[in-house]
């Protein structure tokens, strides 16, 4: 086992990793031209957010969801009065 501490933001904490896990730390490390291992777990970390985390627990979705909020709608209190709006 291999251990390191992550300094990111005042935030430390150590990590516990297997020789795979180091070695996958270290590509990215090196693909980005990083300056140590916290930087490539941040890396790889913004990259699972983006890639699988749900909308609603995006940062931007909230942002979004405010925008929509502040636009024009028309209400209706029933599926046919918004069927004869439309048709």
């Amino acid at each position: 086992m291999l251990y390191f501490i992550m300094e990111h933001n005042k935030i430390k904490t150590l990590v516990e990793l297997d020789e795979f896990e180091d070695r996958v730390l270290n590509i990215v490390k090196a693909k980005f031209g990083l300056k140590n291992k916290s930087e490539a777990v941040a890396i790889i970390t913004r990259t699972y957010e983006e890639e699988f985390l749900e909308p609603e627990l995006r940062p931007e979705y909230i942002e979004k969801l405010k925008k929509i909020r502040k636009g024009k709608y028309i209400s209706f209190n029933s599926i046919d009065e918004l069927r004869k709006a439309t048709g």
